[in-house]
């Protein structure tokens, strides 16, 4: 199939690992970045070898050429530029998450429904083969039946005019890295019945660490710590009636790996996975489901969920 041509709004420092992944794949054709000042899109352009910059974000909306937009602005602009850009004619991939407010979201997907442009929020994490064999292992019972899902996702920031501390832009440990324990449990638990979290703020306002806990259908628990003021940390196990899956690296499946441990903590299995790179997938997931050769694995009812849960737990 022809690749789809795609364009990024934003210079955000996470398109240095989406670019990459679209540059490997023959289905994407990464054409146009934006910034809000031309100077800035022109440099970015060079610095990565993007064929146009354009020096506001209307300005690519308005390239007729391009078909899809990844989003990577702050998280406050999420849906507004989500609604432009498929009013504009353009398929949607923008970063997580989308908004701890289900009526954004929901407001986002109506877009979606009214323009006939797909749209799909970014946990590149749920393309990896690592979360398809988790998932696979969980639903075949390889640790009989599931009763608690255990994770967590930190790291250490204390620049307090960092993006991610700040109150303006829905900063905080939950939107910024809580997302994906959110997203790992309700993918094994389903939409949760009751969401309970107890927040640390720091200087800025922001969480910086946050604990949850959630309850799924049939009693399924789940347990989560997240913190911008912790740590390097990322794991997540699935624990059953007859042992647990653990996945030391479940969010960048770098090193994609699952330990089967048996009752008494001990690993029996080592399951191997292929390394694949995730923002590689989520960009062919969309690039694929716009060339009408497959459907999108995140739409309306995750990013909903994700939204709903995290409004919850942040009561």
């Amino acid at each position: 199939m022809e690749p789809v041509k795609w364009g990024i709004v934003s210079t955000a420092d996470i398109n240095r690992k989406v670019i990459p992944g679209a540059r490997a794949s023959d289905k994407v054709d990464l054409v146009a970045v934006a910034s809000r000042e031309q100077s800035k899109a022109d440099a970015y352009a060079r610095e990565w070898e993007i064929p146009r910059a354009y020096g506001s974000y209307d300005a690519l909306l308005a390239d007729a050429e391009i078909e899809a937009v990844y989003i990577s602005l702050p998280n406050t602009l999420h849906c507004e530029w989500s609604i432009k850009a498929m009013e504009a004619g353009k398929h949607v991939l923008c970063e997580k998450p989308l908004s701890r407010d289900p009526d954004e979201v929901s407001a986002a997907f109506d877009a979606s429904d009214r323009t006939g442009m797909l749209m799909s929020e970014a946990f590149m994490w749920r393309h990896n083969p690592q979360t398809k064999k988790l998932k696979e292992l969980v639903e075949g019972g390889a640790i009989g039946e599931l009763r608690l899902v255990r994770s967590v996702f930190s790291y250490s920031l204390y620049d307090e005019t960092n993006i991610r501390l700040r109150t303006d832009v829905d900063g905080g440990a939950l939107m910024d890295v809580g997302c994906y324990c959110v997203s790992g449990s309700r993918l094994l638990g389903g939409e949760p019945l009751e969401a309970h979290g107890l927040a640390r703020r720091g200087p800025t306002g922001t969480d910086w660490v946050t604990a949850g806990i959630l309850r799924f259908p049939n009693d399924v628990l789940a347990t989560f710590d997240c913190g911008t003021a912790l740590p390097n940390r990322d794991e997540l196990e699935a624990i059953g009636s007859e042992g647990s899956l653990f996945l030391d690296d479940p969010w960048h499946c770098n090193t994609p790996v699952i330990d089967v441990r048996n009752p008494s903590g001990v690993v029996v299995e080592r399951v191997q996975v292929e390394q694949q790179d995730s923002y590689r997938l989520e960009l062919e997931n969309v690039s694929d489901a716009i060339r009408g050769e497959g459907e999108l694995l995140l739409g309306r009812d995750d990013a909903m969920g994700q939204a709903r849960t995290i409004a919850a737990l942040s009561q």
